[in-house]
């Protein structure tokens, strides 16, 4: 079937805050709408349910003050209540209160919720759903109709879930959308549903609204599309109730660059990968790297053969340009790789090394040998540079910049308690350019006490270092040999302008982490000298 068209509802503002964890303030919510509207230019926004709290009629009432550009924004609400007048109904007449134009209104269409849960008739709810759309479209309002479980309903009793939505129809409801509220939909059987649908409602306005609680929102909303339905609703990075919803950041690029329809404009798309890590963080929650189109990992490449391939043509293994949804390549180096994977990190890292070089190869294999050991490169590009710059600069030695810089003649890092409080000490020597430095720090534990006192006999030489501060600290244990397990420590380091992950791996913590600490401290002198 030929489509001509698609229409994108957004609802990460009402139904991606009920994803568990999430609890975005008004702020928050604003942030978002900026973003939505100005850096992606959706064009139909659910912002909140202003009947159910406090927070959404404040939230809707400083949308007013804001630049909306050509974005309907639509407040959500439900049938009214059973047994009493839609005029006396506080939650509908909240949506008058905000001034309204338009709303999506939810109501049954699975005979099971009418019983079950409003406990009410089947007459009297499809009475609710034509009161309550007749009364807003009357004063007014263009409404969105909300099929609530049509799909669970359509299967139990199509006869009255087809009711439902004529109804709301014949109230002058401008949309139908078809909800898979339970999520429990398969691709297979959209077809006939909705084509019963479409000889029922014959010039009807329809849309999809698709729970993922078997995995298939996405590819229930495509093959919805592709029978006759024109809006997808979901949400950015498909944040939503149990398993989430569609995911907007993985249908929209599908709909632009593999169907080539005009859901949002061309200038907006490469704006997608920044808006979805923006949701994220104002939802105080880690991307997921695995997330198609805008995750960390979506065009990373680790396996030898793949890189290999992509170094000669991009299409061997990215379906697109990540660029185009504002994403970008990423080359892994581990104990997959192979040489084509050294001579693209060290195009990366401006090495200049060519396939001949001998010092390849040599790299390669220190690389494998520490993947061997429990080192994993993927988070930790630091400590990569670093080593393969250093055999570059002496192919026998990958630890070169370690004895550059400063040479460690000792520590030793005490822990005790005292008076019911715990004090770590770390005690260090080291050897700069022929000066020895002895000194002592105290710490928030172990780890801490010897950073400080790395740090405290380094700056007298380096005094750049005090712009350095630890993000993230990640220990792994690497084989299961319970308190004598090895361990992988990951540090991820910033200053004013970058940020580094280095790495360190040992049988003692303290080990591992005054190896990944003293690798983010020569990085940072690495970079700031600017001659390597």
């Amino acid at each position: 079937m030929e489509k001509k068209r698609v229409f994108i509802y957004d609802t990460t503002l009402r139904e991606g805050c009920q994803k568990t964890g999430i609890a975005f303030s008004i702020d928050d919510k604003l942030r978002i709408l900026d973003r939505l509207t100005q850096d992606l230019g959706i064009s139909m926004i659910e912002a909140g349910w202003p009947g159910s709290n406090p927070k959404d009629i404040e939230f809707f009432k400083r949308i007013e003050q804001r630049n909306l550009h050509s974005t309907n924004i639509y407040p959500f609400s439900s049938t009214r209540r059973k047994n009493i007048k839609v005029e006396q109904d506080k939650n509908l007449l909240t949506l008058f209160d905000i001034e309204a134009k338009q709303a999506t209104i939810v109501g049954k269409s699975w005979d099971l919720h009418v019983h079950s849960a409003l406990e009410t008739s089947l007459d009297e709810n499809l009475q609710m759903i034509e009161d309550t759309v007749s009364y807003l479209t009357t004063n007014g309002m263009n409404v969105i109709f909300d099929a609530e479980h049509f799909f669970d309903g359509y299967k139990n009793n199509n006869e009255y879930a087809l009711q439902t939505i004529k109804i709301a129809n014949e109230a002058g409801a401008e949309w139908i959308v078809l909800c898979d509220t339970n999520g429990g939909l398969l691709p297979y059987e959209i077809e006939s549903i909705i084509k019963s649908v479409k000889n029922e409602l014959p010039n009807v306005q329809l849309g999809i609204h698709a729970h993922n609680d078997s995995g298939m929102a996405n590819a229930n909303a495509l093959k919805a599309w592709k029978h006759g339905v024109e809006m997808i609703q979901g949400t950015i990075n498909g944040f939503g109730e149990r398993c989430g919803n569609t995911d907007l950041t993985t249908i929209i690029p599908i709909f632009k660059l593999k169907l080539e329809m005009d859901c949002i404009d061309d200038d907006k798309l490469k704006n997608l990968t920044e808006v979805s890590h923006y949701v994220y963080e104002m939802g105080n929650l880690s991307g997921n790297p695995d997330q198609p189109f805008v995750g960390k990992n979506a065009f990373s490449h680790k396996g030898g053969i793949h890189i290999s391939a992509m170094l000669k043509n991009m299409k061997t293994y990215e379906h697109i340009n990540p660029e185009l949804v504002g994403n970008k390549r990423n080359i892994k180096i581990s104990e997959l790789a192979g040489r084509s994977s050294i001579l693209h990190m060290a195009d990366k890292f401006n090495i200049h090394l060519t396939e001949e070089n001998p010092k390849v190869g040599a790299i390669l294999r220190v690389i494998k040998e520490k993947e061997n050991q429990g080192y994993s490169f993927e988070g930790a590009e630091g400590t990569l540079e670093i080593l393969m710059r250093g055999m570059d600069m002496n192919i026998q030695d990958p630890n070169f910049y370690r004895k550059k810089f400063f040479e460690l003649e000792g520590f030793r890092v005490l822990t005790e308690m005292y008076k019911n409080n715990l004090i770590s000490e770390a005690t260090i020597k080291v050897k700069v350019e022929g000066q020895e430095y002895h000194t002592a720090a105290e710490g928030n534990g172990p780890v801490n006490a010897l950073d400080n006192a790395l740090k405290k006999a380094l700056v007298y030489f380096y005094p750049s270092i005090k712009e350095i501060k630890l993000s993230d600290f990640k220990v792994r244990i690497i084989n299961q040999a319970g308190t004598a397990s090895k361990v992988r420590v990951l540090a991820e380091t910033y200053d004013k302008e970058n940020s580094w992950g280095t790495i360190g791996t040992h049988g003692n913590i303290i080990v591992a982490s005054w190896d990944a600490l003293v690798d983010s401290y020569i990085y940072k002198l690495l970079k700031d000298k600017k001659n390597w």
